[in-house]
């Protein structure tokens, strides 16, 4: 390649592991014999003499029954989107919602030469992620925060989202008002009961824990939630996440309960499928795909050295307005 270019071997070599200024001619030189030999640089080989492969992990907690897929693929997307941009590499990785997982995961990423992990973490209330994290390499964590500022955080103050919805209910005229949500101990899932709570006691409506379900986030918890929930009396339903959203609705069109005559209903994510309900339905919408991009750009900052402190970052959530409440 050296003759084809007509360059020293070394000059191809600083060209390929960006080792030592090149003019901007010769590397082109260097690029059009590449392209020409079909050459491809081993990049197991440049990762070990620079201790940096250019590669970053994503690590989220996928389930099958689940529809935060989309929100975390949704994420995903708006980091390959800056890493294409920054000649970066994604790995993702899967902790299936279980800290077991998530740990092994975390161990392997450990042995990798990854430049920097992104993570949503399974338990971010009790588990000390500290104690595991401990690659040579800077990390941000999304969606969820750990309890100990130990890196970036990148949240989507859901809350909000969820005061405006509840909010909006009670001026409706709603005063018995259905909380279905996942398992709480995620702060996700907290702040959505908090606003709730909030919402409430601005209003001066007490508040019934007899009203608020809580159950594995599951399509069928969530219609047999919504039909306790009926039957109690309420007249408007907030569903904390999208796969229970997705139950309430099938149960409500399945006794042919009118919404929102007879019951409102306002779910959590705004996908495609919502707007094709009978009647279309009124959600919160987070900005998932944003969240994958600030993620990453401050994870770059970070690689490229930033030492400025450690702070949390929250995009606002909003709230949809569609004929369901």
């Amino acid at each position: 390649m050296a003759q084809k270019a007509d360059v020293s071997t070394a000059t191809v070599s600083h060209v390929i592991n960006e080792t030592r200024y090149v003019a901007e001619e010769t590397k082109k030189k260097v690029y059009a014999a590449m392209e020409e030999l079909d050459y491809r640089p081993n990049s197991v080989a440049r990762s070990l003499r620079s201790r940096k492969s250019n590669i970053i992990g994503l690590l989220v907690p996928l389930v099958a029954s689940d529809t935060s897929n989309f929100f975390f693929m949704s994420i995903a997307n708006g980091i390959e989107q800056v890493l294409k941009e920054h000649g970066y590499n994604l790995i993702l990785s899967n902790s299936s919602e279980d800290l077991a997982v998530e740990q092994n995961q975390i161990k392997v990423f450990n042995t990798q030469l990854i430049d920097g992990l992104i993570i949503a973490p399974v338990d971010s209330v009790e588990h000390d992620y500290q104690e595991n994290l401990r690659g040579n390499y800077p990390t941000v964590f999304i969606d969820r925060q750990p309890k100990d500022l130990m890196s970036d955080t990148v949240l989507i103050d859901s809350g909000s989202g969820t005061y405006e919805a509840i909010k909006l209910l009670i001026t409706k005229g709603h005063h018995k008002i259905g909380f279905i949500t996942g398992p709480l101990g995620i702060t996700t899932s907290d702040e959505r009961l908090a606003a709730y709570k909030a919402a409430l006691e601005n209003y001066d409506l007490p508040f019934d824990p007899e009203l608020v379900k809580v159950a594995p986030a599951t399509f069928d918890q969530g219609r047999s939630l919504t039909r306790e929930l009926v039957k109690s009396g309420v007249t408007a339903i907030f569903a904390a996440n999208n796969v229970m959203t997705m139950g309430a609705v099938n149960y409500l069109q399945e006794q042919s309960i009118s919404v929102p005559d007879d019951v409102a209903i306002i779910g959590f994510d705004d996908y495609d499928w919502l707007r094709i309900t009978s009647p279309p339905l009124s959600v919160v919408k987070q900005p998932s795909f944003e969240l994958g991009k600030l993620a990453v750009e401050l994870l770059i900052k970070r690689i490229e050295g930033n030492q400025e402190p450690y702070q949390v970052y929250r995009l606002p959530s909003e709230l949809v307005l569609r004929g369901s409440c």
